[in-house]
């Protein structure tokens, strides 16, 4: 996330409907569908989450399964940005993985948070969505 990028979703009072989501994201609906039904029709004890984050000022999605956040999602002006945190563990996972080797990089130099690292992009195209599937899997198979 070297670029700035514009706040949204910072009205508490607002809870971000699909509706809400879809108008701010445009056709890339179409993206955040594929990646939700993907999510949820392959894993059936997945759940969605909205909350507000007084830290950042702003409602953050998590995909939860069981108990094990899978990633997070920001909404931005005609897009969103999809988040996953992983461990050391899965190092080897992303590595030995079809992902663009930018992605690989960003992983191996991004900025630790305790024990967790982030890949973090925003969702433009089908390639990015194709991604978000690789990385849920990979997310999956770590214990």
């Amino acid at each position: 996330m070297t670029e700035k990028e514009t706040i949204l979703l910072s009205d508490k009072e607002i809870f971000p409907t699909d509706e809400y989501i879809f108008s701010i994201i445009g056709e890339k609906k179409i993206l955040w569908q594929s990646i939700m039904d993907h999510m949820i029709s392959n894993n059936k004890d997945s759940s969605e989450e909205w909350n507000f984050y007084n830290d950042g000022k702003r409602w953050l999605f998590k995909m939860v399964l069981k108990k094990k956040t899978i990633f997070w999602a920001a909404i931005l002006a005609d897009t969103f940005r999809i988040t996953f945190y992983f461990g050391n563990k899965a190092e080897p996972f992303i590595e030995a993985s079809d992902l663009p080797q930018i992605m690989k990089d960003d992983f191996r130099t991004a900025k630790r948070y305790g024990l967790i690292r982030p890949v973090s992009f925003k969702i433009l195209n089908k390639t990015d969505v194709e991604n978000v599937h690789k990385l849920i899997a990979i997310k999956l198979k770590i214990k």
